[in-house]
């Protein structure tokens, strides 16, 4: 995360809501590695452990994007960092996708994280507008 924190951007709702997907994530995360630490009948190890982990790091990486747009005077230059955004979080729906044919337990709590990714989709389109 970014260090310092103007207090009328950590108000921001699309902010906020994306805090609260990288605790999702993490969560969801740790509870998955659980299950899909271990290898295969075969000797290999479970594909789907790369995705738990791209959950986090998708996730962790669309704050401080969205920092960045905010504090952007250039235009040209924010709007990266709002397509930033979104392809993050396009790719994070798509991993969460993907974890809920894992085989574990904890995929039943993708889908908590997904819902939330919808709602955040709301949020960034209006965040887009204001931009």
């Amino acid at each position: 995360m970014i260090p310092h924190i103007p207090s009328h951007l950590s108000d921001l709702p699309i902010y906020k809501k994306a805090l609260e997907i990288i605790t999702l994530s993490r969560s969801i995360s740790t509870y998955l590695n659980q299950d899909l630490c271990y290898l295969n009948n075969d000797g290999n190890e479970d594909q789907d452990i790369y995705f738990s982990g791209d959950i986090v790091q998708q996730s962790t990486s669309i704050a401080p994007e969205i920092l960045k747009a905010e504090q952007e005077s250039c235009s040209d230059k924010k709007h990266k960092h709002v397509a930033s955004v979104r392809t993050l979080t396009n790719r994070l729906y798509q991993n969460c996708k993907r974890l809920e044919h894992c085989n574990s337990n904890g995929k039943e709590y993708v889908p908590i994280l997904r819902k939330e990714l919808k709602a955040f989709k709301k949020l960034q389109y209006t965040w887009t507008l204001t931009l």
